[in-house]
């Protein structure tokens, strides 16, 4: 199918609110994204972006591993089945569908695909399909219209897709969601909200538990001790029922866990409210690739003086820089597989980032892809990210495999966008809650390594936990705008 389209776009000289801007236009939307960095910290993401599929262009895009099928659905209501994994859908549609990026965006993305790839999509990188997922393994928007926040120079973008019979609707929309947006308020960061810092009422809900965990824990420093693994992230689950809704859940927890990647996505009865801190892969129109991987997290403490000896103890840890720079070779390895030779550099090593629940070692790696190398290749050759496999990676998974008993769905992938210039922005998803038949779900784990101490490891895994968990508790927060349809046409 032959896909010629222009892009077309407006813009607003001052940066909308997203909360609003998201509950007004796509708060009914049965297929929405809301790649959300408004909560700006230094030198993070400045940019929101959403949207959802009822553009004339627009497609939701479903897959479940081992199917040998990718289900397409249309926003005319048709549906058909496509052969092949969703890599290579994604990879032949991106191939197919070349939109060059306008030089003077400051952003990378301008319509493409929006979505998330379980950690059960290892099956088509080189991994086993030992445990079946509840929900879809991987579903994606591809994005005609898409609403752009830089929150950083106070502009809002709004962006359409158009062919040559939809170039007067495009602009309909532009007008008719420009004059919406208008009525909304300038975005300000909200005060955050503090949220319990305990564990307590945690425990009822993992789904192996305590000493289940701790046993886990031993095999897997069997496992180290027999030289078949350098470092395993061993993980567990909260489930519990839904009582909440998850856009409410989402806009509870980016205030009491705010973090530059971001996400809420909603697929009909699969609500995603994500709020992780780390990036699993960037590639910007220079065709340059950063991943950011975090291994060592702290809590924090209302006592200045407290919290700054748990940041440093954080980073001086001999134990949790050794996880750090083994996931930092594991990722040299899986880049230099796709980029240009000798482009792959470690460009910070061992940094300490700090959100308002938790500290995070963080470093940062960086490389070229070649000319013959994809977005999708790219993101193939990395999947999972190696921060939650640990290395090798290969056996790793395995080894995890044997220990976990069910399939950890969305949590461990990644979401983010794969646009049509060539570009990606991808995070890891930790510090999320999925929503799916009726239940909640929330993963949690840590790296185990060889001098790993069980019990704090254990007490680690529910720190993660907790601060999504709390969020869930907390209630949602303000009263909801009234969603507005805003049409193609209209």
């Amino acid at each position: 199918m032959s896909f010629s389209v222009t892009l077309q776009h407006r813009v607003l000289e001052r940066a909308v609110d997203t909360e609003a801007a998201f509950l007004r236009l796509y708060g009914a939307s049965p297929a929405a994204f809301w790649l959300d960095s408004e909560h700006v910290e230094p030198g993070m993401d400045r940019f929101s972006f959403l949207g959802d599929a009822s553009g004339p262009l627009a497609e939701v895009i479903g897959y479940r591993v081992g199917s040998g099928t990718v289900t397409v659905r249309t926003a005319d209501g048709g549906v058909r089945e496509v052969r092949g994994t969703i890599l290579d859908h994604l990879a032949e549609a991106l191939r197919t569908r070349p939109v060059p990026l306008p030089e003077d965006f400051p952003f990378d993305f301008a319509g493409g695909y929006v979505g998330y790839l379980g950690y059960e999509v290892k099956a088509d990188c080189g991994g086993s399909a030992a445990h079946r997922a509840p929900a879809p393994d991987a579903q994606w928007i591809f994005a005609d219209r898409v609403v752009v926040v830089d929150h950083l120079a106070g502009r809002t973008y709004l962006l359409a897709l158009a062919d040559d019979s939809g170039r007067a609707a495009a602009q309909t929309w532009l007008r008719t969601t420009a004059a919406i947006l208008e009525t909304l308020p300038t975005w300000s960061n909200p005060p955050p909200i503090t949220t319990a810092g305990d564990t307590a009422g945690l425990e009822e809900h993992l789904v192996r538990g305590r000493a289940r965990y701790l046993r886990d824990i031993a095999d897997c420093g069997a496992a180290l001790r027999a030289g078949e693994s350098y470092e395993i992230t061993l993980t567990d689950q909260l489930v519990f029922p839904a009582t909440s809704g998850g856009l409410d859940v989402y806009r509870t927890l980016r205030r009491a866990n705010p973090a530059p990647y971001s996400a809420y996505l909603r697929f009909g009865d699969l609500e995603i409210a994500c709020s992780s801190p780390e990036r699993f892969l960037k590639i910007d129109r220079d065709r340059t690739v950063e991943t950011k991987p975090i291994k060592g997290t702290a809590r924090r403490d209302p006592d200045p003086i407290v919290d700054e000896q748990l940041r440093r103890a954080l980073t001086e840890d001999p134990k949790t820089r050794a996880e750090n720079v083994m996931i930092v070779d594991l990722l040299r390895n899986d880049l230099g597989r796709v980029c240009e030779i000798g482009s792959v550099r470690v460009r910070e090593l061992l940094v300490t980032e700090t959100y308002s629940t938790l500290h995070q070692l963080v470093s940062t790696v960086r490389g070229t892809l070649r000319a013959d190398t994809g977005v999708v290749d790219c993101l193939r050759a990395c999947f999972p990210g190696g921060s939650m496999t640990g290395a090798p990676k290969i056996r790793t998974m395995q080894i995890i495999d044997t220990l976990e008993t069910r399939a950890r769905g969305v949590y461990s992938g990644t979401i983010g966008f794969l646009g049509l210039g060539g570009t990606a922005d991808l995070n890891i998803v930790i510090r999320t809650a999925v929503r799916y038949a009726g239940t909640w779900q929330i993963g949690a784990g840590g790296a185990i390594v060889l001098d790993s101490v069980a019990a704090a490891e254990y007490d680690e895994m529910l720190l993660k936990a907790a601060a999504v968990y709390r969020a869930l508790a907390t209630g949602p927060v303000g009263a909801a705008a009234p969603a507005t349809e805003v049409t193609a046409a209209g």
